[in-house]
């Protein structure tokens, strides 16, 4: 295998778990609520949609290191570009004739979690992945190309931050999606959805700290970038 081609696999690679993951994003959704554990009386609560999304701020900044910022920004745009075709396939799914007899519900009650959410969700995203690419590339030249997990974690966490808290209110809550407990105040109910959700992003952040390391140092060796903090382009 050339150079070339291992550059090539290597970003198609990233690309691919990181659309993955969008698409599992919007088709998954809203259709379960987790919860994956408590700290005390204070559930952590996160939709089964956003599992995979952690994924994403780290194939961002992989692409960011090795390739630069506007191949990172470009994937942005086409994960956006991704989240329109899900939206349409979904809506084609229910506006062309079904087979007569045949169970449509949980198509339907997909398709409605997936609408009820999609224009905040792409907004959140749009919000989320640019702060990550921009924040990174701040850190990047801030650092001198040195200090990994400065840029890592410093751009991942505010931009999950900013994720969590969008989805959430508008998105989750404002589409009546959320799972509100009546006769109970709403904001403490949403602080604690925002917080749970980005603590499990921000753990998740955190814990990839180390791949992120790995994966970069064998990168710049099997990819032959020189030197440490430059990009292929």
């Amino acid at each position: 295998m050339t150079l070339q081609q291992r550059r090539d696999l290597a970003f198609l690679v990233l690309a691919g778990l990181f659309l993955g993951s969008m698409a599992m994003l919007n088709i998954l959704g809203l259709t379960r609520f987790l919860q994956l554990g408590a700290i005390g009386s204070w559930p952590i609560v996160v939709a089964v949609g956003a599992l995979p999304y952690p994924v994403t701020f780290l194939c961002t900044d992989l692409i960011s290191e090795i390739w630069g910022e506007e191949k990172a920004s470009q994937l942005v745009w086409v994960g956006l570009a991704l989240n329109g075709w899900v939206v349409l396939v979904l809506w084609l799914g229910g506006a062309l004739p079904g087979l007569a007899g045949a169970p449509e519900a949980t198509f339907f009650e997909v398709q409605r979690l997936a609408f009820g959410a999609v224009g905040a969700s792409m907004l959140a995203y749009l919000a989320a992945q640019f702060t990550d690419v921009r924040l990174f590339h701040f850190w990047k030249r801030f650092s001198g190309g040195k200090a990994l997990w400065l840029r890592n974690n410093g751009s991942t966490l505010v931009s999950q931050l900013v994720d969590t808290t969008a989805v959430v209110l508008v998105s989750h809550y404002a589409n009546h999606l959320l799972p509100i407990r009546p006769g109970e105040a709403v904001l403490p109910q949403l602080a604690s959805y925002i917080a749970s959700g980005y603590l499990f992003k921000a753990l998740a952040a955190l814990v990839d700290t180390l791949p992120f390391y790995a994966l970069t140092g064998w990168l710049r060796q099997w990819l032959e970038v020189p030197g440490p903090g430059s990009e292929l382009g």
